[in-house]
């Protein structure tokens, strides 16, 4: 019994990964990526130049949020061309009181290094996650 639950395991492990594998061989670069499409995953991902912490200091609190005592999270996806430069910031969930356009103005005005995949620059899309707190 012990050893049909391990063969058992081990197959679908097996069969997971072959599929896995199948996947990542059709997405391919070039399919992916013409015509300014932008791939949702890339062998290394864009990141910003200086780091998070550079497009956390080009944000400020807006004073309305902070008098309305305005707290939480603002995500959003970032669409980072080959060149590393941001073509679109679009709100994923927002907690508005001028904290989300903070966010997409530092998010479009920075630079970033390009997403790689097969050794090459790619258009990727890449969520990014920012806190406000008091």
């Amino acid at each position: 019994m012990k050893r049909i639950r391990s063969l058992t395991i081990i197959l679908i492990l097996l069969l997971f990964s072959s599929n896995l594998s199948h996947a990542t061989d059709n997405f391919s670069y070039n399919k992916s990526n013409e015509g300014g499409k932008y791939l949702a995953f890339a062998e290394q991902m864009p990141s910003p130049i200086g780091g998070l912490k550079a497009i956390y200091n080009k944000i400020k609190y807006p004073e309305i949020a902070q008098q309305a005592h305005v707290q939480g999270k603002v995500y959003v996806l970032a669409f980072v061309n080959k060149n590393g430069n941001v073509d679109d910031v679009k709100v994923i969930k927002g907690i508005g009181a001028g904290c989300d356009e903070q966010v997409v103005n530092a998010v479009r005005s920075s630079k970033f290094s390009p997403g790689i995949m097969k050794g090459k620059p790619v258009n990727v899309k890449m969520a990014i996650q920012f806190q406000f707190k008091m």
